[in-house]
C-alpha cells in the first residue's frame, strides 16, 4: 500500500475511493471528506468494474462502495478487491436500507461495515476514520442485528475452527461480537490491550475471517453466538 501522506500536525491522511453510479452522490461525499484535513478522496468509480480498477491503481486505505451498481455490483467488486490485493483497503458498503440482503452479503465476503446514504456528514467522517483504525466495529448494534436475523433462517453448523479456539479466545470473540474495542475488552477481562490484540488476531486466523466484522458474522452463522 502507498505510504500515507500526513497532515501538517503529523497525523496520517486516510486515502479514500468513492464508488457510486450517481455522480451527485460521489460529489457530495467528496466535498464532505475533502473538507477534513486527515481525509482525502483519491479516486472515483461509477461501476463495480471501474471500482476494482481504480482501487488497484490508487491503493486507498478505505473504499466507500455502493452495493447496487451496473456491470459488477458492490458485492462482487468487494470480493474481487479483497481477493486480488495483498494489502486490500477497508471497504464500507453504502446503502439505502440497513436490513438489505445486499448489505449482509457484502459483510459476509469481507466488507468492514456499512453506512446509510442518509447518514449525517459527521457520521460519514467518523465512519471512515473508525474503519481506517480497524480496531472496532462500525455500528455494532446494526451488524449484530443483521447477523442475528440471518442466523435465524439457517441451521447453525459449527465449523472446525470453533473447537480450535482456546477458552480465552472464545471469550474475546464473544466480547468482540458485542461491539467492544480491544481497550474495552482488556478492561473487561483484566489483561493488556496488546494481549487482546493478539487474541483477536488468533481468532481471525483460526476462523478465516478477514476482520472483526466478518468474525461476528461467522460467529452467529456457526451458532457460536446465539441470536436473540
Amino acid at each position: 500500500m502507498n505510504a500515507p501522506a500526513s497532515t501538517p500536525a503529523g497525523a496520517p491522511v486516510v486515502r479514500v475511493v468513492l464508488a457510486d453510479d450517481e455522480r451527485m452522490v460521489r460529489t457530495a461525499l467528496r466535498v464532505i471528506l475533502d473538507a477534513e484535513p486527515d481525509l482525502k478522496v483519491v479516486g472515483e468509480a461509477s461501476t463495480g468494474a471501474e471500482a476494482v480498477s481504480v482501487v488497484r491503481a490508487e491503493r486507498p486505505d478505505v473504499v466507500l462502495m455502493d452495493v447496487r451498481m451496473p456491470e459488477v455490483d458492490g458485492i462482487r467488486a468487494t470480493e474481487q478487491i479483497l481477493a486480488g490485493m495483498a494489502e486490500p483497503p477497508r471497504i464500507v458498503v453504502v446503502t439505502t436500507f440497513e436490513n438489505d440482503a445486499y448489505v449482509y452479503d457484502a459483510l459476509r465476503v469481507g466488507a468492514a461495515g456499512f453506512l446509510l446514504k442518509r447518514a449525517a456528514a459527521e457520521d460519514l467522517v467518523g465512519a471512515v476514520r473508525l474503519v481506517a483504525r480497524s480496531d472496532s466495529l462500525l455500528y455494532p448494534a446494526a451488524v449484530r442485528g443483521l447477523a442475528a436475523e440471518h442466523a435465524r433462517h439457517r441451521p447453525p453448523v459449527a465449523p472446525p475452527w470453533v473447537a480450535r479456539l482456546t477458552e480465552r479466545e472464545a471469550e474475546v470473540l464473544r466480547l468482540v461480537a458485542t461491539g467492544l474495542t480491544n481497550a474495552e475488552i482488556a478492561g473487561r477481562i483484566g489483561v493488556g490491550a496488546a494481549t487482546v490484540k493478539t487474541h483477536v488476531a488468533s481468532v481471525l486466523a483460526k476462523s478465516g475471517a478477514r476482520d472483526r466484522t466478518q468474525a461476528v458474522i461467522l460467529a452467529y452463522e456457526s451458532g457460536f453466538v446465539r441470536a436473540g
